[in-house]
């Protein structure tokens, strides 16, 4: 048996005098994005089995870049020789655009300061990011340090990098992360930082970041947000201090407490592209975003060619983008389901007729074409649990037939059949050959050498045909070409069916030799019902292979 007894509640919540109002939940959307930092070339990298080379990190940088990112923390240029290499690689050889900052991760230890500095001397553009854990678990367990002794690791930390980045070639721009922030009593943390506040001295033209990441998830997001809110309230130096957030996902709600950072304050967002980052991983960057612009915000990140995004990380990480991500996994468009692809399909037919330029299809909170996904790869999937509205969709969307809704509910059960039998997916290639095996076309047992009509009595046809490799002749009248000829070929072969539904249209729209195709749906004695399809460059033609392929469909 699990025993819950030996948790206790590890989080602290802010000290508020009775009464008091937070502001953040009266707010139920973001307004404004917040800014996007990515932390994959650090967090992302240091969590990886096999860390990227240099020449991956390279490629993974100018994906970042391709992507939007402004911020960049590129490594911990002190942890080992390949994140330095890679920092002077960018430096030295001009790869840092001039719209992009890039960011160094330090602890609060002189020599590690120190060879940061080093590292990052020359950058264009720097963000000196320098920490020490606050926690009281990590004060009492791992540092045995009192809270002055913990303060005072913080603001000695903060007096060397202001005064190397007095000394270094560069400019530096700074970032204080009283780390585990989520398990520091809020007013001690909010001590801490303006403690480091006094030593920086930010102003509202050259501001500085201040950081409280989640490092554990250990609240509900709420308390979080609770969290953020009160700490902005009591930061001396406010005009000059940017809010950042940085948020893991120990509880699987790291893009909730992302969320709910921003409505409670926080100008900033540390995060990796597919939550990637140490345990269960950082804020996922592309649900993050991706959620504002379902919501009609731009995140000022460009995901439009998600299939690629996908490719190079999936590459450089050796990771894998599970199919469920939302937004970027390979399923999450994807309908099984014949009601919902019923409801998909409709909702795609309304968009298109409508010429809407909002989107609201039934179950696709996003158009898939924005990141480089497709209707009919990703949207409807058929397999035993599909239906005829998705598969008639399929059909239409790829090859332009069009059979009528009864037909299609016929059509699927022939596909689910398939599907079931083959425990598998179909393709759409797959799906049409299904169509045309059973419905299109069909010459045997009967099949129709030759038509003539003449104008009497109505219509006269005058029908050649073979049933069964014999050649048979017949005649009779109809109220059209097409009933005409069900008739004589009724009279001729004793069987007894009646015609029910005839519909048509072009296959490619094109004029003059275009194919017609055309679809008969016949009742017979025993009121079963069996359907055809035929094409034609003659639409009389078409519409008589439709009514033998439903005849040779009676089985």
């Amino acid at each position: 048996m699990m025993d819950a007894s030996k948790y206790r509640i590890g989080y602290f919540t802010p000290p508020v005098e009775e009464g008091h109002v937070y502001r953040w939940p009266q707010k139920d959307h973001i307004e404004v994005p917040p800014t996007f930092c990515s932390v994959d070339l650090r967090d992302g990298n240091q969590s990886l089995i096999v860390p990227m080379s240099l020449e991956e990190k390279l490629e993974f940088f100018k994906l970042l870049v391709e992507v939007g990112f402004k911020e960049i923390e590129v490594g911990f240029p002190a942890a080992s020789e390949t994140e330095y290499e890679f920092l002077r690689t960018l430096i030295d050889n001009n790869m840092i655009p001039d719209d992009v900052t890039v960011q160094v991760l330090t602890q609060c230890r002189d020599h590690i300061i120190r060879k940061t500095f080093e590292a990052v001397k020359g950058a264009p553009r720097a963000v000196i990011h320098f920490y020490n854990s606050t926690s009281k678990a990590q004060r009492e367990q791992v540092f045995k340090k009192s809270k002055e002794e913990i303060k005072k690791i913080a603001v000695d930390g903060a007096k060397l990098v202001k005064q190397l980045s007095e000394e270094y070639e560069g400019n530096f721009l700074f970032e204080y992360s009283p780390e585990s922030f989520t398990g520091t009593e809020p007013e001690y943390a909010v001590e801490v930082c303006n403690a480091v506040l006094d030593v920086m001295q930010p102003t509202k033209e050259r501001p500085m970041i201040l950081n409280l990441p989640v490092t554990v998830e250990m609240s509900m997001p709420h308390v979080y947000a609770n969290q953020i809110e009160w700490c902005s309230d009591n930061f001396k130096y406010r005009d000059g201090v940017i809010i950042s957030s940085h948020p893991h996902n120990d509880r699987g709600t790291g893009v909730a407490c992302a969320e709910l950072a921003c409505l409670a304050g926080a100008d900033r967002i540390e995060c990796c592209l597919f939550g990637n980052g140490e345990r269960t991983g950082n804020v996922d960057a592309i649900t993050l975003a991706m959620n504002m612009y379902s919501h009609g915000v731009d995140p000022k990140l460009d995901f439009s060619n998600m299939p690629h995004i996908c490719e190079v990380y999936e590459r450089c990480t050796r990771m894998h983008v599970y199919e469920r991500t939302p937004y970027a996994g390979a399923l999450v468009f994807a309908a099984f389901s014949g009601s919902h692809q019923d409801a998909i399909a409709k909702g795609m037919t309304y968009y298109r007729q409508n010429e809407q330029h909002e989107w609201n299809c039934p179950y696709i909170p996003i158009d898939p074409t924005d990141i480089s996904r497709t209707y009919d790869a990703d949207v409807i999937r058929i397999n035993s649990q599909s239906g005829k509205g998705g598969i008639g969709f399929l059909l239409e969307q790829n090859f332009g037939y069009n059979p009528p809704p009864k037909m299609r509910e016929a059509l699927s059960y022939a596909v689910k059949s398939v599907s079931d039998h083959a425990h598998k997916e179909l393709s759409v290639m797959e799906v049409l050959e299904v169509f045309e095996k059973t419905y299109l076309n069909v010459e045997a047992p009967i099949k129709v050498e030759d038509a003539h009509f003449v104008q009497k009595d109505g219509i006269m046809s005058m029908v050649t045909f073979t049933e069964n490799g014999m050649i048979k002749n017949a005649a009779s009248h109809g109220n059209g070409r097409l009933d005409a000829v069900a008739n004589a070929i009724r009279e001729e072969t004793g069987l007894k069916f009646r015609l029910d539904h005839y519909s048509e249209h072009s296959l490619d729209q094109k004029g003059t030799g275009s194919v017609a195709c055309s679809y008969v749906g016949l009742v017979w004695e025993d009121k079963s019902v069996t359907w055809g399809a035929g094409t034609d460059t003659d639409i009389i033609n078409a519409g008589i292979k439709a009514l033998v392929s439903a005849i040779n469909n009676k089985k």
